[in-house]
Protein backbone atom coordinates (compact mmCIF):
# COMPACT_ATOMS: atom_id res chain seq x y z
CA UNK A 1 0.00 0.00 0.00
CA UNK A 2 2.78 2.38 0.93
CA UNK A 3 4.69 1.52 -2.25
CA UNK A 4 1.56 2.20 -4.30
CA UNK A 5 1.12 5.61 -2.64
CA UNK A 6 4.80 6.40 -3.16
CA UNK A 7 4.43 5.72 -6.90
CA UNK A 8 1.46 8.08 -7.09
CA UNK A 9 3.43 10.77 -5.28
CA UNK A 10 6.36 10.31 -7.64
CA UNK A 11 4.04 10.43 -10.65
CA UNK A 12 2.40 13.66 -9.48
CA UNK A 13 5.83 15.13 -8.73
CA UNK A 14 7.17 14.42 -12.22
CA UNK A 15 3.97 15.59 -13.90
CA UNK A 16 4.11 18.88 -12.01
CA UNK A 17 7.77 19.32 -13.00
CA UNK A 18 6.94 18.66 -16.65
CA UNK A 19 4.08 21.15 -16.49
CA UNK A 20 6.37 23.75 -14.90
CA UNK A 21 9.04 23.23 -17.60
CA UNK A 22 6.37 23.59 -20.27
CA UNK A 23 5.06 26.84 -18.77
CA UNK A 24 8.57 28.30 -18.49
CA UNK A 25 9.94 27.18 -21.85
CA UNK A 26 6.91 27.78 -24.07
CA UNK A 27 7.24 31.62 -24.13
CA UNK A 28 11.00 31.31 -24.80
CA UNK A 29 10.34 28.87 -27.65
CA UNK A 30 7.71 31.22 -29.08
CA UNK A 31 10.13 34.17 -29.03
CA UNK A 32 12.96 32.20 -30.66
CA UNK A 33 10.91 30.82 -33.56
CA UNK A 34 9.03 34.10 -34.02
CA UNK A 35 12.26 36.06 -34.45
CA UNK A 36 13.05 34.21 -37.69
CA UNK A 37 9.59 34.41 -39.30
CA UNK A 38 8.05 36.98 -41.60
CA UNK A 39 4.91 38.70 -40.36
CA UNK A 40 2.63 36.65 -42.62
CA UNK A 41 4.39 33.41 -41.71
CA UNK A 42 4.11 34.24 -38.01
CA UNK A 43 0.32 34.54 -38.08
CA UNK A 44 -0.19 31.58 -40.43
CA UNK A 45 2.18 28.98 -39.01
CA UNK A 46 1.39 29.32 -35.31
CA UNK A 47 3.95 27.50 -33.14
CA UNK A 48 5.55 25.67 -36.05
CA UNK A 49 9.26 26.05 -36.76
CA UNK A 50 10.24 28.83 -39.19
CA UNK A 51 10.94 27.95 -42.82
CA UNK A 52 14.32 29.69 -42.75
CA UNK A 53 16.46 30.04 -39.63
CA UNK A 54 18.79 32.28 -41.65
CA UNK A 55 16.17 35.01 -42.03
CA UNK A 56 17.75 37.94 -40.14
CA UNK A 57 15.51 40.64 -41.59
CA UNK A 58 13.73 41.13 -38.28
CA UNK A 59 17.01 41.66 -36.44
CA UNK A 60 18.13 44.24 -39.00
CA UNK A 61 14.81 46.05 -38.70
CA UNK A 62 15.14 46.19 -34.91
CA UNK A 63 18.47 48.00 -35.19
CA UNK A 64 17.44 50.26 -38.09
CA UNK A 65 13.94 51.29 -37.01
CA UNK A 66 14.05 50.60 -33.28
CA UNK A 67 17.45 52.31 -32.86
CA UNK A 68 18.61 49.53 -30.60
CA UNK A 69 22.26 50.67 -30.74
CA UNK A 70 21.65 54.08 -29.05
CA UNK A 71 19.22 52.34 -26.68
CA UNK A 72 22.00 50.06 -25.44
CA UNK A 73 24.20 53.13 -24.88
CA UNK A 74 21.46 54.91 -22.90
CA UNK A 75 20.89 51.79 -20.83
CA UNK A 76 24.62 51.45 -20.13
CA UNK A 77 24.91 55.08 -18.95
CA UNK A 78 21.90 54.76 -16.64
CA UNK A 79 23.12 51.45 -15.18
CA UNK A 80 26.69 52.66 -14.50
CA UNK A 81 25.68 55.92 -12.78
CA UNK A 82 22.87 54.24 -10.83
CA UNK A 83 25.12 51.42 -9.62
CA UNK A 84 27.88 53.75 -8.44
CA UNK A 85 25.44 55.80 -6.37
CA UNK A 86 23.56 52.72 -5.22
CA UNK A 87 26.67 50.99 -3.92
CA UNK A 88 27.88 54.15 -2.13
CA UNK A 89 24.53 54.82 -0.48
CA UNK A 90 23.94 51.16 0.34
CA UNK A 91 27.31 50.59 1.98
CA UNK A 92 27.10 53.87 3.92
CA UNK A 93 23.60 53.12 5.24
CA UNK A 94 24.59 49.58 6.19
CA UNK A 95 27.78 50.89 7.88
CA UNK A 96 25.76 53.35 9.94
CA UNK A 97 23.11 50.81 10.94
CA UNK A 98 25.57 48.00 11.56
CA UNK A 99 28.28 49.82 13.50
CA UNK A 100 26.49 52.48 15.55
CA UNK A 101 23.72 52.48 18.15
CA UNK A 102 21.44 55.53 18.12
CA UNK A 103 17.82 56.29 18.95
CA UNK A 104 16.50 56.31 15.39
CA UNK A 105 18.24 53.10 14.33
CA UNK A 106 15.17 50.85 14.58
CA UNK A 107 12.73 53.43 13.12
CA UNK A 108 15.03 53.95 10.12
CA UNK A 109 15.20 50.20 9.47
CA UNK A 110 11.44 50.07 9.93
CA UNK A 111 10.99 52.77 7.31
CA UNK A 112 13.03 50.73 4.83
CA UNK A 113 10.89 47.67 5.55
CA UNK A 114 7.66 49.69 5.37
CA UNK A 115 8.61 51.24 2.04
CA UNK A 116 8.90 47.75 0.53
CA UNK A 117 5.35 46.92 1.64
CA UNK A 118 3.77 49.91 -0.13
CA UNK A 119 2.80 49.08 -3.75
CA UNK A 120 4.81 51.21 -6.16
CA UNK A 121 1.75 52.14 -8.20
CA UNK A 122 0.16 53.92 -5.21
CA UNK A 123 3.05 56.39 -4.95
CA UNK A 124 3.52 57.13 -8.65
CA UNK A 125 1.43 60.31 -8.67
CA UNK A 126 3.53 61.94 -5.94
CA UNK A 127 6.77 60.53 -7.38
CA UNK A 128 5.93 61.83 -10.85
CA UNK A 129 5.10 65.26 -9.38
CA UNK A 130 8.45 65.44 -7.58
CA UNK A 131 10.44 64.33 -10.63
CA UNK A 132 8.71 66.94 -12.80
CA UNK A 133 9.14 69.68 -10.15
CA UNK A 134 12.91 69.22 -10.01
CA UNK A 135 13.19 69.31 -13.80
CA UNK A 136 14.28 65.70 -14.22
CA UNK A 137 11.29 64.59 -16.31
CA UNK A 138 12.22 63.39 -19.82
CA UNK A 139 15.91 63.25 -18.94
CA UNK A 140 18.20 60.40 -17.90
CA UNK A 141 18.29 61.93 -14.44
CA UNK A 142 14.73 60.70 -13.73
CA UNK A 143 15.39 56.92 -13.73
CA UNK A 144 18.85 57.42 -12.24
CA UNK A 145 17.37 59.26 -9.24
CA UNK A 146 14.74 56.54 -8.78
CA UNK A 147 17.32 53.74 -9.04
CA UNK A 148 19.81 55.36 -6.64
CA UNK A 149 17.93 54.51 -3.47
CA UNK A 150 19.16 51.46 -1.58
CA UNK A 151 16.40 48.90 -1.01
CA UNK A 152 15.87 46.78 2.08
CA UNK A 153 17.27 43.59 0.48
CA UNK A 154 20.49 45.39 -0.31
CA UNK A 155 20.72 46.77 3.24
CA UNK A 156 20.09 43.34 4.78
CA UNK A 157 22.78 41.65 2.67
CA UNK A 158 25.30 44.39 3.48
CA UNK A 159 24.40 44.21 7.18
CA UNK A 160 25.04 40.46 7.19
CA UNK A 161 28.56 41.03 5.89
CA UNK A 162 29.24 44.02 8.16
CA UNK A 163 28.20 42.05 11.23
CA UNK A 164 30.75 39.39 10.29
CA UNK A 165 33.60 41.94 10.25
CA UNK A 166 35.25 42.11 13.70
CA UNK A 167 34.80 45.45 15.45
CA UNK A 168 38.37 45.12 16.68
CA UNK A 169 39.48 46.34 13.25
CA UNK A 170 37.53 49.56 13.76
CA UNK A 171 38.92 50.06 17.26
CA UNK A 172 42.49 49.45 16.12
CA UNK A 173 42.07 51.96 13.30
CA UNK A 174 40.59 54.56 15.67
CA UNK A 175 43.57 54.10 18.04
CA UNK A 176 45.81 54.85 15.06
CA UNK A 177 43.86 58.07 14.53
CA UNK A 178 41.66 57.02 11.62
CA UNK A 179 38.40 58.90 11.16
CA UNK A 180 35.06 57.16 10.72
CA UNK A 181 35.12 57.91 7.00
CA UNK A 182 38.65 56.47 6.76
CA UNK A 183 37.47 53.30 8.52
CA UNK A 184 34.57 53.02 6.10
CA UNK A 185 36.74 53.66 3.04
CA UNK A 186 39.81 51.59 3.96
CA UNK A 187 38.35 48.72 6.01
CA UNK A 188 34.59 48.26 5.64
CA UNK A 189 34.11 49.02 1.94
CA UNK A 190 36.88 46.67 0.64
CA UNK A 191 35.64 43.83 2.87
CA UNK A 192 32.12 44.25 1.43
CA UNK A 193 33.37 43.34 -2.06
CA UNK A 194 31.54 39.94 -2.26
CA UNK A 195 28.23 41.54 -1.28
CA UNK A 196 28.87 44.45 -3.66
CA UNK A 197 29.55 42.07 -6.55
CA UNK A 198 26.33 40.20 -5.83
CA UNK A 199 24.23 43.35 -5.64
CA UNK A 200 25.79 44.88 -8.75
CA UNK A 201 24.73 41.82 -10.74
CA UNK A 202 21.20 41.76 -9.30
CA UNK A 203 20.73 45.53 -9.73
CA UNK A 204 22.10 45.45 -13.27
CA UNK A 205 19.61 42.79 -14.33
CA UNK A 206 16.77 44.60 -12.52
CA UNK A 207 17.48 47.98 -14.15
CA UNK A 208 18.16 46.37 -17.54
CA UNK A 209 14.77 44.62 -17.53
CA UNK A 210 12.74 47.53 -16.15
CA UNK A 211 10.20 48.87 -18.64
CA UNK A 212 7.82 50.91 -16.50
CA UNK A 213 10.22 53.58 -15.17
CA UNK A 214 11.89 54.51 -18.51
CA UNK A 215 8.56 54.41 -20.34
CA UNK A 216 6.88 56.73 -17.85
CA UNK A 217 9.69 59.19 -17.16
CA UNK A 218 11.57 59.25 -20.50
CA UNK A 219 9.03 59.44 -23.36
CA UNK A 220 11.52 61.03 -25.78
CA UNK A 221 12.61 58.72 -28.59
CA UNK A 222 16.23 59.82 -28.12
CA UNK A 223 16.12 58.51 -24.56
CA UNK A 224 14.88 55.02 -25.33
CA UNK A 225 16.46 52.14 -23.44
CA UNK A 226 16.52 48.51 -24.54
CA UNK A 227 13.32 47.68 -22.69
CA UNK A 228 11.35 50.48 -24.42
CA UNK A 229 13.02 50.33 -27.85
CA UNK A 230 10.90 47.41 -29.06
CA UNK A 231 7.76 49.36 -28.16
CA UNK A 232 8.30 51.23 -31.43
CA UNK A 233 6.87 48.18 -33.21
CA UNK A 234 3.58 48.27 -31.33
CA UNK A 235 0.98 50.11 -33.41
CA UNK A 236 -2.52 51.34 -32.53
CA UNK A 237 -4.18 48.40 -34.30
CA UNK A 238 -1.58 45.62 -34.35
CA UNK A 239 1.93 44.78 -33.22
CA UNK A 240 4.78 43.43 -35.35
CA UNK A 241 5.21 40.45 -33.09
CA UNK A 242 7.90 38.84 -35.23
CA UNK A 243 10.08 41.96 -35.05
CA UNK A 244 9.35 42.33 -31.34
CA UNK A 245 10.44 38.71 -30.87
CA UNK A 246 13.74 39.49 -32.58
CA UNK A 247 14.21 42.51 -30.32
CA UNK A 248 13.42 40.48 -27.21
CA UNK A 249 15.91 37.81 -28.27
CA UNK A 250 18.67 40.39 -28.75
CA UNK A 251 17.89 42.04 -25.42
CA UNK A 252 17.64 38.66 -23.72
CA UNK A 253 21.16 37.54 -24.72
CA UNK A 254 23.17 39.93 -22.44
CA UNK A 255 21.04 38.96 -19.45
CA UNK A 256 21.69 35.25 -20.03
CA UNK A 257 25.42 35.83 -20.55
CA UNK A 258 25.69 37.90 -17.36
CA UNK A 259 23.83 35.28 -15.35
CA UNK A 260 25.76 32.28 -16.72
CA UNK A 261 29.18 33.82 -16.14
CA UNK A 262 28.48 35.55 -12.83
CA UNK A 263 25.89 33.33 -11.14
CA UNK A 264 28.53 31.95 -8.77
CA UNK A 265 28.97 35.46 -7.36
CA UNK A 266 25.21 35.77 -6.84
CA UNK A 267 24.87 32.51 -4.93
CA UNK A 268 28.19 32.85 -3.10
CA UNK A 269 27.44 36.41 -1.99
CA UNK A 270 23.96 35.60 -0.68
CA UNK A 271 24.85 32.31 1.03
CA UNK A 272 28.13 33.59 2.53
CA UNK A 273 26.33 36.61 3.95
CA UNK A 274 23.62 34.40 5.41
CA UNK A 275 26.13 32.05 7.05
CA UNK A 276 28.31 34.85 8.41
CA UNK A 277 25.32 36.77 9.70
Amino acid sequence: MLEHEAKWVQTIKYLSLIAAIFVVCLPIYSVIIGAFKTQIEYYQSGMALPKDFLNFANFKRVFDVGKLGPSFLNTFIIIVISLVGNVIFGTMVAFSLGRFDFKLKKPIMGLYLGAQLIPMITTQVSTFTVIKAIGAYNTMAAPIILYLGADVIQIVIYLQFINSIPKDLDESAMIEGASLFRIYRSIIFPLLAPATATLIILKTISIYNDFYTPYLYMPSQKLRVVSTAIYAFVGPNAAQVNVISAGILIIFIPTVVIFLFLQRFIFAGVTNGAVKG
